[in-house]
């Protein structure tokens, strides 16, 4: 069932966005390092500059709590807060995760690194302090493949030993060459390489909330 679902969702990106359906094969590898580090106790770390900053922040959103779905806690999970005072509308409250994080939402560490530093490096310190299972995922965003900080990032996610999905426009840039996975979209102009990131990061997002709550 939970196949015929996830397949659903990735036919309807295709329909509405039929030059994507070359990048299957790619968009369906980049799906499984995202089930493979959730089924295994990863995170996945996101990046990227501008525009792309802000589809870093949304991916977290999708990810962090119900996209399509309610993630209602577990019983378990609610018999955590039975003893705590409110615990029970708390617990009602919550919702299940996959845990992610924004590299670029760490405001004071980033203009800390890059003024004492080096600014080309802000996401590169991040994901080699965060990484810690090989399962850990960075999904690393640079509409022209070549942004250094990036790049960086994504050497740095090699280095670590951790999986790096890329997602760029249709030239995939130096970044193609560090990542194990790189979504190179079949547009070039940036605005509209990220008018096809989105629905290409909801299709993923919406699958892995279907494998792990549905």
């Amino acid at each position: 069932m939970k196949d015929s679902i996830k397949n659903k969702i990735a036919e309807k990106l295709f329909t509405d966005y039929p030059s994507l359906l070359p990048l299957a094969s790619d968009i369906n590898d980049a799906y499984e390092l995202i089930e493979d580090c959730y089924k295994n106790g990863g995170i996945v770390m996101t990046c990227g500059n501008g525009g792309s900053a802000a589809d870093s922040e949304h991916i977290v959103g999708e990810l962090m709590k119900g996209f399509n779905l309610r993630r209602e806690l577990s019983e378990d999970e609610k018999a955590r807060f039975c003893n705590i005072d409110g615990g029970r509308e708390i617990a009602h409250g919550l919702q299940r995760a996959l845990p992610a994080i924004s590299l670029v939402s760490q405001t004071s560490l980033i203009s800390a690194f890059a003024n004492d530093c080096s600014p080309d490096l802000v996401f590169a310190q991040q994901v080699f302090a965060y990484a810690r299972s090989p399962f850990d995922v960075l999904i690393a965003m640079s509409t022209s493949g070549n942004s250094k900080n990036i790049v960086n990032a994504a050497k740095t996610a090699g280095a670590a030993g951790i999986k790096c999905i890329g997602i760029t426009g249709e030239g995939g840039g130096i970044l193609k060459d560090y990542c194990d996975v790189c979504i190179k979209l079949p547009k070039n102009t940036p605005y509209e390489v990220q008018e096809l990131t989105l629905p290409l990061y909801h299709a993923l997002c919406a699958m892995a909330e279907i494998e792990f709550f549905y």
